[in-house]
Parts: structure tokens; sequence; C-alpha cells
């Protein structure tokens, strides 16, 4: 019998077993599927490295510092700043302490006033001062109603604030946290967003290094749970049974909450958050729409795509030689059958970016249902969700923290801490 089963292979259950192995105590993981990361995942298409839906890493998150190995990934940075779609024509603004070179042309876009900007410059000012323990101690309130308090005009929440924003939150509306948005907006202060060299998988490899890979059971799926006197039972669709002294749930809210419904007898009260989705399509082309690696977002408020960005542009290996990968991205998921959705995409694509787009290669549609969960306030009042459901099952996820990468790593970390406590 080990200590402890963790069921679920992703960023959560993988920070878990790290830090239960450094306390030397032993764990068995079992997953589903057939590969560790959970939602953070890369395919290999046509020989193009397709991330699950559009996913960044901002290297400032504590947590990941002090996990991963940043050399090992060869992180490959965003310019700091965006090209912004106002319908006719394309905007740059640009971070003028990164790139000064710009700071004429972004003090002069048309995507808000001068005061816009240099409150711009006052948010960012105020959040790099600010404390982790101050950002999750101010008044939560939804992000569109504090960055309307911070006195930014409806012109900058409509062409800069809802698509950048909604394309971190999956969120149209800004209605997330505004703790969430402190947050994840002095990381980007802090840091570089990144994506890994070989793709975003290359994270969870990465962690899975590092761990027993005969504790790793692959293509493992749980039926059931249950719990006795001595401890907690995991029933595999297989048939079999595994007994352990503490059972770590590391899956999203939504199979977390299946697999908590399924105890016969002292069931725990679970309610999982209801998830936020988003819809990402790939394409490849001879010749990349844009000669940066930079963010474009759409700023008219109208239309399907919010976001897109040229990933071989950061990292070369994402495309092979002589092809561009491009990856755009819609909040939400269409209700419209996926062949309706791309033909609507390259329409927006060739009014962006003119005739070429409608030759491009599609390669790929993800729909991500579950991408996040969603942080609508009071979500993160508190900020740290209790892990422990009874007294041998605990729960792990960012679901039970921020909804980011840093907010699964945090739950797996101090979930295994709560099981070290328990096993005394």
């Amino acid at each position: 019998m080990h200590d402890t089963i963790i069921i679920g292979a992703g960023l959560a259950g993988l920070s878990a077993a790290l830090e239960l192995s450094k306390r030397n105590q032993s764990w068995q993981i079992l997953e589903a599927s057939d590969r560790v990361g959970g939602r953070v995942a890369t395919d290999e298409v046509d020989g193009f490295l397709l991330d699950r839906g559009f996913q960044i890493l901002l290297d400032a998150y504590p947590e990941a510092r002090h996990i991963l190995d940043y050399g090992d990934l060869n992180l490959r940075p965003f310019h700091a700043g965006a090209k912004i779609w106002l319908g006719n024509t394309f905007a740059t603004v640009s971070n003028p302490l990164e790139h000064p070179q710009h700071a004429l042309s972004t003090l002069f876009a048309p995507i808000g006033s001068f005061s816009d900007k240099f409150a711009m410059l006052t948010l960012r000012s105020m959040l790099e001062r600010s404390s982790l323990d101050d950002i999750f101690e101010r008044r939560e309130r939804t992000t569109s109603e504090y960055l309307r308090a911070f006195g930014f005009s409806e012109r900058m929440m409509e062409r800069f604030f809802t698509p950048f924003l909604g394309g971190v939150f999956f969120d149209s509306k800004l209605d997330t946290s505004s703790r969430m948005f402190e947050f994840v907006f002095k990381m980007f202060a802090s840091g570089k967003a990144t994506l890994p060299a070989a793709g975003m998988a290359r994270i969870p490899r990465q962690m899975a290094l590092r761990l027993d890979s005969s504790r790793i059971r692959l293509q493992t799926p749980v039926a059931s749970l249950e719990e006795d006197a001595e401890g907690a039972i995991v029933r595999l669709a297989s048939g079999e049974a595994l007994r352990a002294k503490a059972v770590i749930v590391a899956t999203n809210a939504q199979t977390a909450s299946h697999l908590i419904a399924t105890m016969p007898a002292n069931r725990p009260a679970f309610v999982a958050p209801k998830s936020r989705s988003t819809t990402c399509l790939y394409f490849a082309a001879a010749e990349a729409p844009l000669s940066e690696p930079i963010l474009v977002l759409n700023g008219t408020g109208r239309g399907l795509v919010n976001n897109i960005c040229v990933p071989s542009n950061l990292a070369p290996l994402y495309a092979p030689d002589e092809q561009a990968l491009i990856s755009v991205s819609i909040i939400g998921s269409p209700q419209t059958d996926d062949e309706t959705l791309l033909t609507a995409v390259r329409k927006e694509m060739t009014a962006w970016f003119g005739a070429e787009a409608h030759n491009w290669r599609h390669l790929r549609t993800y729909r991500v249902e579950h991408a996040l969960p969603d942080q609508t306030p009071p979500a993160l009042t508190p900020p740290e969700r209790p892990v422990r459901l009874t007294e041998s099952i605990f729960v792990a996820g960012d679901h039970r923290d921020t909804a980011s990468i840093q907010g699964a790593m945090v739950s797996g970390r101090r979930t295994a801490e709560a099981v070290a406590a328990f096993l005394g």
C-alpha cells in the first residue's frame, strides 16, 4: 500500500508528486490518458508543434521559477506589447521600458488617450511594488469594475484590455476577479510571456523526468473512490482496487466532482466551479503574416477572432523549415460546426491580412471545453481554497488557487504538504 495515490498527471499532480518525493513518502500517479500534462499538451502534426489551445508561460511565476529549469526549456519571449487590429489598420503598442525605440509611436497609437497610457504606467509601477499578499488582500470585484475605477476610458477598454485580458482569462466581459487581474498583470510586468522552444508539453515532461517513472501509470482511468477506517480505496475502470493512506484528486474540477460523487458513504460537499472555454485554429503558411514575435489583438469589438500569433516567429521548432505556424484564438466555443467556423475565420483573417490569408492551410481546430475554471468574484476570497475534503481524500488543481500554471503548481505543493501533515 502506498502512502498516497495521486489521480491525474497534470501540473498539480506532478507538483504534488515532486513535493512528496522530497519528503521521502511513497506515491503513485494514476493517469487516464497516454501522457502527462493534463491541459498542457502539444501535438505534432505534419512537422508542426500545436499546443492544445493558445498557451503561454509567464516566466515571473514564483512557483514555476522554483520547480522548472528555464534553461532546459529554452524559453522564447514574446515582444512586450501587442499589435491591435482597428478595423482598417493595425496599431502597435509596446512597453516603453523594454522597447524605448517604440515609446513615441506607442504614445500616439489610437487605442486610448494620453491619460490612459500614463495610467497604464502608473498601474504597472503600483503592481510591481505590490507583494502577492498585498494583491490578495485588496477588495475583490470584477476586472471590468476595477479598470474603470482606475480611470481607463471606454476606448482603452474596448481596444486593449478586453481583447488582451479576454484572451488570458477566456472572458470577453472581464467578469474575472480583480485579484486575478492584479496577479496576472504583475506577472506580465515582472517578467516575460514565453513559449518553451519545443512546445508547452516540455513543461510537464521536464517535471516527470524528475520523478520515478515506474510510479506513473498511464492509460489507467479511475472509476470510483471509497473510504474506510484504514484509508482510501481507488477502484480502476479495469476492476482493480488500490489502497492508500491518502488520495489526492488532481484532475480538473469537473472530473474531480464526478469522482467524489462516486463515494458511497461520507461523501464530502464539493461544488465544481463553472469552466471557461476557448477555441484555437492552427494554420500553415509559406510566409508569416507578421515579422515580429508579437501578439495581435482584435480591437474592434466585432467578429469571432480575439487574438492571433505566429509561434514559429518565437520558436522556429514550432514549424518546419520555410514554413510558418499561425495560431488563431477565439473566446468560448462557437455554436457552429468546424467547417462553418473555419470559413468564418478565413473571412476575418482575409480582412486583416489580405487575400493571402485565404490560402493558409488549416492544420487542426481545438475546442477546449474546460480550459480554465471560472474565477468571477468571490472566487478568490480567500485566494486559496481548502484542499482536504475528508479524513483521507484531498483535492488539487488550479480551481483551488489562481486559474493559471502558477495556481496548479502551488495547489499541488500545498496539497502534498497537507497530506504529509496528515501522515505525520
